[in-house]
């Protein structure tokens, strides 16, 4: 009878241990499923099937809980260009496993999406969640960047010191903190420039974001004659970030600084998730 007693108390302790190290992390992403571009133009996008899943599968895998939302609880759209396995190291039954998984969560059915508003998500509270992560894809430079749901979220991971990751186009949605990210942003599209504004909870923090080079390579993905309004790298470093680059263009490049995990490109996804993992895991010894 001890020795069942102490194999029944054994697995109790393992698995509450367990389930003390599982986390809880918000996903954050576009409801757009379009860029408006200079000129009227418009640049069918949303996000990108590998800075999604990448680090999803990873959080998964390690037995996280894993929110999605958006800011008003529509069903994100994929950008059909990166469902590609030149995103997977030209793997393609790494691209295939991603998208299965993908296809089983039904993020992107209208009718059957788990994902959820951010307002209800700050009905929940913020303060449930470990972590936050906003993958790229052009289509943050939409509508993440001025948000003010996704300022409050960002705001809220900010004052509790709680790991805050994003990649590739995703920083851009830093600026939702700005203390008015829409006037900013007008400004930056309409002249160029835009003054940084007192008060941004990120200035000086070092950090990463697509590179105005990587855009400038990657601009033929753009419809023939399609500008972007601006550029995020040239955004953030004017809100006063402290950008940091790659030297080779779209080699995975991973800054990190205080709460915030950065990531600069698709390449980058891989690293960001294994920063936000050993973030968590280092925040779950701390607590034990």
């Amino acid at each position: 009878m001890k020795i069942i007693r102490h194999l029944v108390l054994t697995a109790a302790l393992g698995l509450a241990a367990l389930h003390a190290q599982a986390a809880s992390v918000l996903v954050v992403l576009s409801d757009a499923d379009h860029l408006d571009l200079k000129d009227g133009k418009v640049f069918p996008t949303g996000f990108y099937l590998n800075e999604l899943m990448q680090p999803v599968k990873r959080l998964l895998d390690a037995g996280h809980q894993v929110t999605f939302a958006t800011p008003n609880g529509l069903a994100p759209t994929l950008d059909k260009s990166s469902d590609d396995k030149m995103y997977f190291n030209n793997d393609e039954n790494a691209r295939r496993m991603h998208r299965a998984l993908l296809d089983t969560l039904k993020l992107t059915s209208p009718d059957a999406s788990p994902v959820i508003s951010l307002a209800r998500a700050a009905q929940r509270g913020y303060g449930q969640f470990d972590a936050i992560y906003i993958p790229g894809g052009h289509a943050p430079m939409q509508d993440l960047l001025a948000s003010p749901a996704v300022g409050e979220a960002l705001a809220a991971f900010h004052a509790a010191g709680k790991p805050t990751a994003l990649v590739c186009h995703g920083p851009i949605a830093l600026l939702s903190t700005l203390p008015d990210a829409q006037a900013f942003t007008r400004t930056l599209a309409k002249t160029g420039h835009a003054a940084a504004q007192p008060g941004w909870i990120y200035a000086g923090y070092r950090m990463t974001v697509i590179s105005d080079a990587e855009e400038e390579i990657a601009k033929g993905l753009l419809p023939k004659g399609g500008a972007m309004k601006f550029y995020p790298q040239t955004a953030l470093e004017q809100a006063g970030g402290k950008y940091s680059s790659n030297t080779e263009p779209f080699t995975a490049h991973i800054v990190t600084d205080r709460e915030l995990i950065t990531g600069q490109n698709p390449a980058s996804a891989s690293g960001v998730a294994q920063a936000l993992l050993s973030r968590l895991k280092s925040s779950s010894v701390k607590h034990q």
